[in-house]
């Protein structure tokens, strides 16, 4: 219903941003990640929005990045996953560190975020790792690309061998796709790996 709020910042509290648009008030729910992007109260802010429709409340989400948003929104769609527990995810790591450990098949990187417990953290990556390896580079794994490359290699290992291909498979055509191409992400490590493995 709301793409985004454009207006002037009036306050912000740990877990809300309050904005003012065109004289009307919104106070949007935010996390940490957002709150830390955040200008000083009075400065002119964009927030990407998501509304929560519930039998007794309207809630409005605020987002610093359309990437915070869109796996706001793909938490949402793991079973046992609210808004509030999503916000906790997104305010306990960053959006390309989650996209990283769904995708390396990770859950102990989620465990000690508020909320998250070992059965929730299996829920994200089982139910959100098709997901996260079809959204675009923009999504935030490009980002890792800056990563260390031995740390590239283990992780597109560890998703694909989540994903029921041979390890020692998967481990040479990776080994091959890092000698032949310099500066790939892990997103498209796997998407290499992957049409090497099924033209093999």
């Amino acid at each position: 219903m709301f793409a985004y709020f454009r207006g002037r910042l009036v306050s912000v509290l740990p877990e809300e941003a309050l904005l003012e648009v065109s004289g009307i008030g919104y106070r949007l729910m935010i996390s940490a990640s957002t709150r830390r992007r955040l200008p000083e109260p009075g400065s002119e802010v964009l927030l990407f929005s998501h509304l929560a429709v519930r039998e007794d409340a309207f809630q409005l989400y605020g987002f610093s990045t359309e990437e915070e948003r869109q796996l706001f929104r793909l938490l949402l769609l793991t079973s046992g996953v609210g808004p509030r527990l999503a916000l906790a995810v997104l305010s306990g790591l960053e959006v390309q560190e989650v996209h990283e450990a769904i995708l390396a098949n990770s859950p102990e990187r989620l465990y000690g975020i508020t909320g998250v417990g070992k059965k929730t953290a299996a829920r994200i990556i089982l139910e959100l790792r098709d997901k996260i390896l079809k959204l675009s580079p923009v999504s935030g794994i490009a980002a890792s690309g800056a990563a260390h490359a031995p740390q590239l290699r283990d992780d597109a290992v560890n998703a694909l061998v989540t994903l029921g291909f041979p390890r020692t498979a998967v481990q040479k055509a990776v080994a091959s796709i890092l000698e032949q191409h310099a500066g790939l992400n892990v997103e498209e490590i796997i998407k290499y790996a992957l049409a090497s493995i099924h033209n093999a």
